[in-house]
């Protein structure tokens, strides 16, 4: 078994050796630090720390001042907080930032030891009890998985999914977390199963599908303005509904969540078809009709995605008989966010002020390009993490945190999700198909029939149509696309990278929710 790993933080660490070598005797490996500063960082850096015993009278930043940017990274780390004084606004403090336990100084050798125990099998007990209860709820899961569900119950069964793998995240409980995997990309497989026989009949019959893309704004949005309350509308493009439940708890700091409810993307779940859908409030083949020189198809050049405002001004205009004083701001690079962190302020002057922000996209394209980020979001969990991390640090949440000071609506919502892709499918097309690894678009195209719903005619599907013989696959489940032409390098290249465009879970089912500053 390896070792348990401490961090102790205190500025007078030297004082501390005989309690250290004891710690050391008995099998324990302690780090030592001498300031809150030296303690966030090996916090950061080091993924195996098990406790933190942490100073409270430390100069600089204070032993409570760590506590709370450790709890904010790290909620499930246990820290025992260590204090001269026992005066009662001080251990009230610490516990209301979740401490583990307290000790005072002197600080007994044994004491320390118990305290351990106690943290350590407590952590085993959460861990158990985690694995016991997703044992139990396996079985009910799988039976529903394969019962034949309609569009809301798989938006159940996947928040149920979701809600298991962030318990288990926390428990650290690695053999669960592999059975759960397991359970993912079997409900995939009936999800997508499920979509190739519906999706269809929704675009035809949309009064039997659910709210999707191109219904959001008028669903979801328009019906919650209020003329005393401005609304912002976040955007966070490629946000997944497990990120959703990562940043949560970060808004309801300052927000009280409202309603939380759902969409589905369109296909493809891609930025192009879906963001265009949600603001031109229509499904992308009348778009493309209605708005010729606005929408360009994949074989186009130029942006495909410079339109939002244009398409959002005209259905408001098509929507509302009174004036509505709108804003649209799209954030894509760092000068964007800080402008618009300036701005904050001033967009409470509008009705509706529509921010879409870019950076989760940014993020899984940069982590198929760059290695480091490969490593530092290796999986979903990992995905998660970072994800908290950069919402935590980012001008966005410092400039929601300036408007949750007035009162505003937020809502907060994406275009599309998604997956991690593990299977490739080999597909052969001439030199104007698509290059998106979850679907294509194109003519003549060759491809495996089991791995993809087909659209011939894009038209059934509301979808332009490029070619006279222009044909759409969608890969289902994590499975994507490659051509023959170094098939091998690609395929090491893309394989285990996170993609959008397909049919899946992560991919078609949304989240979109109402908060309120507190």
């Amino acid at each position: 078994m390896d070792k348990i790993k401490i961090l102790w933080a205190d500025d007078e660490i030297d004082l501390l050796k005989p309690q250290l070598m004891f710690l050391e005797r008995k099998g324990y490996e302690v780090i030592q630090v001498t300031n809150g500063h030296d303690a966030l960082e090996e916090v950061e850096e080091d993924g195996d720390i098990d406790v933190v015993f942490l100073d409270e009278s430390m100069p600089g930043i204070t032993g409570l001042e760590t506590l709370s940017k450790i709890k904010e990274s790290h909620p499930s780390l246990p820290v025992v907080m260590i204090t001269k004084n026992e005066a009662e606004n001080v251990m009230e403090e610490a516990i209301g930032g979740q401490i583990s336990d307290y000790l005072i100084k002197p600080v007994n050798p044994n004491q320390i030891l118990l305290t351990l125990k106690k943290i350590i099998d407590n952590k085993r007990l959460v861990r158990e009890k985690t694995s016991s209860d997703y044992q139990q709820e396996f079985r009910q899961i799988l039976m529903q998985i394969n019962s034949g569900l309609d569009y809301e119950e798989w938006v159940e069964v996947y928040r149920k999914i979701i809600n298991w793998e962030i318990k288990i995240d926390n428990s650290n409980s690695v053999g669960m977390a592999d059975i759960l995997s397991m359970q993912k990309r079997e409900a995939n497989t009936e999800f997508s199963k499920y979509i190739l026989k519906n999706y269809m009949n929704w675009v035809s019959h949309p009064e039997e599908a659910p709210i999707m893309s191109n219904d959001l704004m008028r669903s979801k949005v328009f019906p919650k303005l209020d003329d005393e309350v401005p609304t912002i509308m976040l955007l966070l493009d490629n946000l997944r509904y497990d990120q959703w439940e990562i940043i949560k708890p970060i808004l309801s700091e300052w927000f009280r969540i409202e309603e939380e409810d759902y969409f589905y993307s369109i296909l493809p779940t891609s930025t192009q078809y879906s963001r265009n859908a949600i603001f031109a409030g229509m499904m992308p083949g009348d778009i493309s009709k209605a708005f010729p020189k606005w929408w360009k198809n994949d074989n186009e050049e130029g942006g495909k995605n410079l339109h939002e405002a244009d398409f959002l001004g005209e259905l408001i205009g098509r929507t509302f008989r009174r004036p509505i004083k709108w804003e649209y701001v799209k954030v894509t690079n760092v000068g964007n966010a800080k402008q618009m962190q300036d701005n904050v302020l001033n967009y409470l002057n509008n009705d509706l002020t529509v921010i879409v922000y870019n950076f989760i996209d940014m993020l899984s394209h940069a982590r198929t390009e760059m290695e480091v980020l490969k490593e530092l979001a290796g999986d979903e969990k990992a995905y998660r993490s970072l994800t908290r991390s950069w919402f935590q640090n980012s001008p966005l949440w410092q400039a929601l945190e300036r408007v949750a000071e007035r009162e505003v609506q937020l809502i907060v919502t994406t275009d599309h999700g998604t997956i991690r892709v593990n299977q490739p499918s080999r597909v052969i097309g001439d030199r104007e198909t698509t290059t998106n690894l979850r679907y294509k678009v194109g003519r003549n195209l060759q491809y495996e029939r089991k791995d993809v719903l087909e659209v011939r005619r894009p038209e059934q599907a509301n979808l332009p149509k490029p070619n006279v013989s222009s044909t759409f696959i969608f890969a289902k489940e994590d499975i994507f696309f490659l051509y023959p032409n170094n098939y091998n390098y690609y395929h090491n290249y893309y394989k285990d990278t996170f993609q959008h465009g397909g049919i899946s879970l992560e991919e078609m089912i949304c989240p979109v929710a109402r908060l309120i500053s507190k």
